[in-house]
């Protein structure tokens, strides 16, 4: 078992990670307690699903910012080197062939920062992910 110095929470695995202190309460503040270099992409984001997804509220879920219409429709985070988008295990199978140059795991897809990020994608995955998660 680890013990995080930080907040004193228990893990199975050393160095475990995880978000330490209290959730932002809102989107806007979420991104404003992000590095400067990443809040760029990360209104970029939100702006990309906001446009997808008009009936959808905004809103945190999971310490992350969240589209939600009577249920989770899609999640994004800034992680240290990419940007991840959880839109579901189901998003990512029926996208799979167009994400093979992309780190993908069970529900969550991973964009680095380093790569243009396809926000047009994106897109396209949240609009999915809306129509199918209903």
């Amino acid at each position: 078992m680890w013990k995080c110095p930080r907040c004193g929470r228990t893990f199975r695995n050393e160095n475990q990670q995880h978000y330490c202190g209290r959730s932002p309460e809102t989107i806007d503040e979420y991104i404003a307690e992000q590095p400067e270099e990443i809040q760029p992409v990360l209104e970029q984001t939100r702006a990309v699903l906001r446009e997808a997804l008009p009936d959808c509220q905004e809103k945190i879920s999971w310490s992350m910012p969240t589209y939600w219409k009577k249920r989770n429709i899609i999640h994004f985070a800034a992680q240290k080197a990419h940007l991840g988008i959880y839109p579901g295990l189901e998003a990512v199978e029926a996208f799979a062939d167009r994400l093979t140059g992309y780190k993908t795991t069970k529900g969550a897809i991973q964009f680095p920062y380093k790569k243009e990020i396809p926000y047009g994608l994106i897109s396209e995955i949240a609009r999915w992910a809306y129509q199918h998660n209903i």
